[in-house]
């Protein structure tokens, strides 16, 4: 099965949020809600080098994706 890039997510233990789940290295799932983000890899720390540069630019696409999808359920 082919997974897309990033799927949206709620949970009824957590009402207001909403989650972004980042579905390809590296993964990751952001609570919108409060910007939290936990990551579903393990890092070295010459990964967390390269990936603090990468992590804005991955965090920006996630709220992208959110911004596309809910305008999409506007129409």
């Amino acid at each position: 099965m082919e997974l897309p890039k990033f799927l949206l997510g709620d949970n009824t233990d957590h009402p207001s949020a909403i989650f972004i789940i980042h579905t390809e290295y590296p993964r990751f799932i952001i609570n919108l809600e409060n910007d939290e983000v936990e990551w579903l890899e393990d890092f070295t720390q010459e990964d967390e080098k390269d990936l603090a540069s990468e992590a804005r630019d991955l965090i920006e696409a996630a709220t992208s994706f959110y911004d596309r999808e809910t305008a999409r359920y506007q129409d």
